[in-house]
């Protein structure tokens, strides 16, 4: 099938439409997957189709029409996936919310939104969103996927998920099918909430052009790079984020893919173990844990497995360097296929054609530390304006972890004067939701061009290397200007300082100051491993007052600072209270931290930082 999946991609008119083509083709064969009083069950293409189409026109009878928005709170599992095909199906626009929205996010979104309907999981998710359904007032109908003993309550109906997918799924088909002759590539299939590291969260207009145009340059990569055959995918990111949203469940139903869903993350390892997947999209952050994971696992099992990782490192880092390996190191690579690297893999479920890292940069250690572990790891680079992916790694250009890769198919890139990122191409939004003043500022139409499409303004700052790929040095609203002028780049400084065995978390400041100062979050592990070997009763909060202790990560620290310029330099830090979570706000569910919120919560202690 690889060798038509392209044209469907390119021929399709819209998401549903390529879905439907897909479930007719795999018949039988499981699509969705996941976990069911301890063992994994399975859902076929053509029970999803049934499912989808019988619940586009169980919204229709609700009363919904063209263009009306629904709002879907859930945790990811497979009526996820069919409830966003059964609305885009019924004509209608699906809204994603997180499910760690408070009240207060749950009402901004279903006031900017104006949703008619939403759709949540159990009882559990509906009570944030339950006082947020009565302040709005807009939303008419409530389905409840799991039963959630309720009837009526103020302006809106609650319904079964059963109830609304009861009728006949042929005559279903029919009408959705007529249905879809009139959505094409430029409706707007999504509005999906960025998730706000520098403010209240915007709706992007995601049409099915974008998503289309995304999967299409994914799975270009997949067809030429790993070739296509019996793909599972697990999904275990936020399918309200527009990464996963696009990369793990559009994509592999691009390609006719099994998408398995985790259980969270404290289970994800066993998932992995259990479901073997072929490909995996995750965020930085999570590299970051299972690389430090694996090397504390390493390291209790002898000098002999210590050498083999000092070695399989030492290759990596050659390799990155040069573009290929050494000759020299070819012998003890092969000792390493046999010893090392077959154990890792294993722990990745042994079939793993590549782990794809998005939605924050991936510092270039991180990314080749899995390389010398035998683990394929692309890097891609977005943003939800985007659809969301601009370009991603890829073995075929070589896998530079400095580097995000070379624009993907159909897309159009050039460096602003200033440096920043500009793109362009079908995968570029519509704008924002009710938000002409931010679209404006963000689509820009080129003087020059003035009958070309307009550019998307990233916000990124880079450049491209000689092979083309992107090269992005930061977020140009985060980037630190010192009072001398100089720029500094963050979110480099805490990547390296985050690799420290001492440091959980960091955050660094400095705009208009005169040198950079940071605030960290000790790694909890390490700390009782300290509190032990110093006779120290483990309570974080009390050693973080120990100057000892304050030393102890201060070593860490320099050890950072040696490797960064003079204007780059950690001055001083402090400790946050507690560590950077979605549930204080202090990082999104894709798990980038919030500065505006660490700052409003940190600023007299940042102040402090720069008296005396």
């Amino acid at each position: 099938m690889s060798n038509h999946i392209l044209s469907d991609i390119d021929q399709a008119n819209n998401l549903v439409e390529l879905f439907l083509k897909r479930a007719d083709e795999k018949g039988d064969a499981p699509f969705l997957g996941r976990k069911d009083d301890g063992k994994w069950v399975t859902q076929s293409w053509s029970e999803a189709a049934d499912q989808v189409c019988l619940l586009a026109e169980g919204l229709r009878a609700l009363g919904l029409k063209d263009g009306d928005r629904v709002a879907l709170v859930s945790e990811n599992r497979p009526e996820w996936c069919i409830a966003d095909l059964a609305v885009m199906a019924a004509g209608c626009i699906t809204v994603p919310t997180y499910t760690t929205n408070t009240e207060r996010d749950h009402a901004h979104i279903l006031d900017n939104s104006g949703a008619h309907a939403v759709i949540v999981s159990d009882e559990k998710l509906l009570q944030p969103l339950h006082g947020a359904l009565l302040s709005t007032g807009i939303a008419e109908h409530v389905i409840g996927i799991e039963d959630l003993h309720r009837k009526q309550s103020g302006s809106f109906t609650y319904h079964n998920w059963s109830d609304v997918l009861a009728g006949d799924a042929a005559a279903a088909r029919t009408a959705v099918e007529a249905r879809l002759a009139n959505i094409t590539r430029d409706t707007t299939a999504c509005i999906i909430y960025t998730s706000g590291t520098g403010g209240a969260p915007r709706g992007v207009k995601q049409h099915h052009g974008a998503i289309l145009c995304n999967s299409a340059g994914a799975a270009e990569i997949l067809i030429n790079d790993f070739g296509v055959k019996d793909e599972r995918f697990l999904s275990f990111l936020p399918l309200s984020h527009a990464y996963e949203h696009t990369g793990g469940q559009y994509l592999p139903i691009s390609v006719g893919a099994e998408i398995f869903y985790s259980e969270g993350l404290e289970k994800l390892a066993s998932n992995i173990e259990e479901v073997r997947p072929t490909i995996m999209v995750v965020v930085p952050r999570l590299f970051e844990v299972l690389r430090t994971r694996i090397m504390k696992q390493v390291e209790k099992q002898g000098k002999f497995a210590n050498y083999l990782m000092d070695r399989a490192l030492t290759i990596a880092e050659h390799k990155a360097d040069r573009g290929k390996k050494r000759k020299r190191d070819l012998p003890m690579n092969a000792v390493l296929e046999r010893t090392l690297r077959p154990k890792i893999r294993q722990r990745f479920g042994g079939r793993m054609k590549a782990m794809v890292s998005g939605g924050a940069p991936l510092n270039p250690d991180v990314g080749n530390f899995f390389e010398a572990m035998g683990l394929t790891m692309l890097q891609g680079y977005g943003q939800t304006e985007s659809g969301p992916v601009i370009s991603c790694n890829r073995p075929a250009t070589g896998l530079k972890m400095d580097t995000v890769g070379p624009p993907m198919r159909n897309v159009e890139i050039k460096i602003a004067d200033d440096g920043e990122i500009l793109c362009r191409g079908e995968l570029v939004m519509h704008g924002y939701w009710q938000n002409d003043t931010e679209t404006a500022r963000t689509l820009i139409i080129d003087p020059a061009d003035p009958d070309g499409a307009p550019w998307l303004h990233t916000g990124d700052i880079g450049h491209l290397d000689d092979r083309g790929r992107i090269v992005i040095t930061d977020r140009k609203k985060d980037m630190i200007v010192n009072d001398k002028g100089d720029n500094v780049a963050p979110q480099k400084i805490e990547g390296m300082l985050t690799l420290q065995p001492e440091i959980a978390q960091a955050m660094v400041s400095g705009d208009k100051r005169p040198y950079v100062v940071g605030l960290i979050v000790p790694d909890a592990e390490w700390a009782l491993e300290w509190a032990r070997a110093n006779d120290e009763k483990f309570n974080l909060k009390e050693l973080q007052g120990l100057p000892a202790f304050k030393q102890a990560v201060r070593a860490a620290v320099d050890r950072v600072n040696t490797d960064l310029s003079v204007v780059e330099k950690v001055r001083k830090f402090d400790f946050a209270d507690e560590a950077f979570a979605i549930e204080n706000e202090e990082m999104t569910p894709s798990m980038k931290i919030r500065r505006h919120k660490i700052r409003d919560r940190y600023q007299a202690r940042l102040d402090g930082m720069y008296r005396g």
